[in-house]
């Protein structure tokens, strides 16, 4: 079976601008993300993005805008990010057990990579990410710069290199 750290996209990966981020020119990496998810790759563990993109069913932008988003991501980080699962869905207009806190983007890439989730970590920056980590019994880790939360991950770190430097020492 094989590890896994799953990575929400906004906010950890790219910048959280507090509204969609859908045009390549406001698609900015985070700092240092390259780097992580390069260690991460050589501690062995698979890399995997799932990330709610409620704007699509919105209407507030397409499919094939978020995928240009996701070509410049892979293309950043050297494509070693072994997939990217998203959830176009939102509450308001269409259902689905894909969208975060729910599960079934996790539990696709479990089946299809077999994945040891008693080895594995979601990390996000939202407390839905965490509840759906907690709920496949991943470890988890909120990416925050407060100190209040109504969620209770393993850990709070600042960024993806906080992230990697508390879990891969304690995984080799």
């Amino acid at each position: 079976m094989n590890k896994c750290v799953f990575l929400d996209r906004d906010g950890v990966l790219n910048v959280e601008r507090g509204d969609y981020t859908f045009l390549p020119k406001d698609f900015k990496i985070i700092e240092g993300v390259p780097e992580a998810i390069n260690k991460i790759k050589k501690a062995g563990y698979l890399v995997i993005v799932v990330s709610n993109q409620a704007g699509i069913t919105k209407g507030l932008f397409t499919r094939e805008q978020m995928h240009i988003c996701h070509e410049i991501l892979m293309e950043k980080t050297r494509n070693l990010i072994d997939h990217i699962y998203y959830s176009p869905y939102h509450p308001n207009f269409s259902a689905s057990l894909t969208r975060k806190p729910d599960t079934l983007m996790i539990e696709k890439a479990i089946a299809k990579f077999d994945i040891d989730t008693s080895l594995s970590w979601l990390v996000g920056d939202r407390c839905r990410d965490i509840e759906c980590g907690k709920k496949m019994g991943l470890k988890t880790v909120l990416i925050s710069d407060q100190k209040v939360h109504e969620c209770t991950p393993a850990f709070i770190a600042k960024n993806l290199s906080e992230v990697i430097g508390r879990i891969l020492p304690v995984e080799n």
